[in-house]
């Protein structure tokens, strides 16, 4: 075993509030500890908003909607978010930095996903955002004997609270971010706790950019509940977006139902990765399945691996080979390699062994990993794990864990692999592998997730449109239905 290099002391910048164009912070003057993954310890503080501070940005964003041209100047918005664009990219060497001690992210992690992915996926929107037909001639009609213009126009929401995740907080505040901001919108962005520099440099970032007073507000809060469910229950904020557990989610739309507020949702997943019997280069197929990127910690990752009875303990063996080979090759904060670290915090750490524990009281048979390993650091570090000879119905294989745990379940034929798949409350991501084109395609458009990868195939980018089915969420993050979802349509109609 390899010796582990402690992390280097490491002090991020103050996490401060953006409300009303103003970077500031919180009103009393308190702040909380920015606890690093890797090392458990504090690595910056951030400003603890109070409840004043709240309704001070959702009166910020009210004022600049309803006041200023926002919403309706398209082409002052475009150049001041591509300026916001631009200052990002100067900013990469800090992006990297929260990324690595604030999320607690590998360097692999970091260069795909964490930065390289929120960028380039935010050059996306601007690609896209032309697609948008602000207006649409909806012709003449002859209707009660006179003759009626139509035509449809799309409008800003209003304002729009966002309320965001630990675990790819730079990408997806921007996915939200930006998206209403293109589309019109003023917003409050509150991340969450866990990671509040991925939130309030969008805040410092748009200062720097000159944004108008309002039009972005940014509010970080030790408490994970206050600000969100202010936002939710203000009959000023139009519009919720959130990206969290489906839980929460359910929690969100039953207290937003007073103001009949808006909800777009992003919510849990449990998806499949089904590997067909003919499946080529079947070794590699089955490596690749082992959950280590980001320390499992993503809503669409294949966290259930379906492999054909016929070859399932080829799969077993593979798996158990590539687990052990990958033993030490985790947990290395300098390796350019690594693809895995810490979780985000002790609570994340203790509920994914808590599964752990579960699977095994099951019956699943642990074939690697399951312990927790402070040998590796002082932080939150948790084996990669693999739990084999699952059934569906088991709550491994049901609730989303959101860690480094995989199950892997055996099925007969293409009929029970896609029963399987479709055995579950989610329907957020997936896989399908086979030799047969045709017959991944089959069983992909059967399969009732919002995202689907075909032989190795990828279905997320920021031009396209990513959300889910069922109990993973409500509407479309990325690409031109990303913006629609913060947007009005308003139809017109009129005699000549």
């Amino acid at each position: 075993m390899s010796v582990i290099k402690p992390v280097r002391s490491t002090v991020l910048p103050e996490a401060k509030l953006y409300i009303d164009g103003v970077i500031r912070r919180a009103s009393d003057g308190k702040t909380y500890d920015n606890i690093g993954p890797w090392t458990g310890t504090p690595v910056g503080v951030a400003a603890d908003a109070t409840a004043q501070d709240v309704n001070e940005a959702i009166a910020a964003a009210r004022r600049a909607f309803d006041t200023t041209d926002w919403s309706t100047n398209h082409t002052k918005r475009f150049e001041l978010v591509k300026k916001l664009y631009d200052l990002f990219v100067a900013n990469r060497s800090r992006l990297v930095d929260i990324a690595r001690h604030e999320v607690g992210a590998a360097l692999v992690a970091v260069q795909r996903a964490q930065v390289e992915l929120a960028l380039g996926s935010w050059k996306d929107l601007f690609d896209v955002a032309p697609q948008l037909a602000w207006e649409k001639d909806m012709g003449a009609r002859e209707t009660m004997g006179f003759t009626t213009h139509r035509k449809t126009v799309r409008e800003a929401i209003g304002v729009v609270g966002a309320i965001t995740p630990w675990n790819f907080p730079i990408y997806v505040n921007a996915e939200k971010v930006v998206s209403a901001l293109l589309a019109g919108c003023t917003v409050i962005l509150k991340p969450a706790p866990d990671t509040p520099l991925s939130g309030t440099i969008f805040g410092e970032l748009a200062a720097e950019a000159g944004f108008p007073a309002g039009v972005l507000n940014v509010i970080t809060s030790s408490d994970p509940a206050m600000a969100g469910e202010m936002l939710v229950k203000d009959k000023r904020v139009d519009l919720i977006t959130f990206t969290g557990s489906t839980a929460i989610g359910k929690r969100i739309m039953s207290q937003g139902a007073d103001t009949l507020k808006r909800v777009f949702l992003e919510l849990g997943g449990k998806s499949a990765k089904i590997i067909l019997d003919d499946a080529p280069n079947f070794a590699m197929e089955v490596a690749q399945s082992i959950l280590v990127f980001h320390a499992g910690q993503g809503c669409a990752v294949q966290s259930r691996l379906l492999v054909s009875k016929k070859r399932y303990a080829e799969a077993v063996a593979i798996l158990k080979a590539t687990y052990n080979a990958f033993a030490d090759k985790w947990g290395h904060f300098d390796d350019p390699a690594c693809p895995m670290g810490p979780v985000i915090s002790k609570k994340q750490m203790d509920r994914v062994k808590g599964y752990i524990d579960l699977g095994v009281q099951e019956g699943a048979t642990l074939l690697a990993g399951g312990n927790l390993r402070p040998d590796k650091g002082s932080g939150w570090f948790i084996e990669p794990t693999c739990f084999v000879d699952v059934r569906n119905d088991m709550r491994i294989a049901q609730e989303e864990i959101f860690g480094p745990v995989l199950v892997v379940i055996p099925f007969e034929d293409e009929e029970d692999a896609i029963r399987i798949a479709n055995d579950s409350v989610y329907g957020l991501s997936g896989g399908v592998v086979a030799a047969d084109l045709d017959r991944a395609m089959r069983v992909a458009s059967r399969i009732r997730t919002g995202t689907i990868s075909v032989n190795g195939g990828a279905p997320i980018n920021g031009d396209l449109p990513f959300g889910g089915y069922k109990h993973s969420g409500i509407g479309r993050a990325w690409g031109v239905e990303g913006i629609e979802e913060y947007l009005e349509t308003k139809t017109i109609g009129w005699r000549a």
